[in-house]
């Protein structure tokens, strides 16, 4: 998912959003331990998606400080 289309969603959506990558980022790690996991690159775009969702919310956050 691009930043762009993060930064049309609300701070539900992104919250949301932000939980259910965190599951997955869990899921790819428990099955590159088990050796089920077929791409490693799966694990790195799923974190970095959580990373941009979090720099976008703390932006936001931010933003709304001032």
């Amino acid at each position: 998912m691009k930043i762009e289309d993060l930064k049309k969603k609300t701070d539900s959506e992104l919250k949301d959003l932000l939980l259910q990558n965190k599951r997955e980022k869990l899921n790819l790690r428990i099955q590159k331990v088990n050796g089920q996991l077929e791409s490693s690159a799966q694990v790195r775009k799923a974190r970095k998606l959580v990373a941009r969702i979090k720099t976008l919310m703390h932006q936001k956050h931010q933003e709304a400080k001032v």
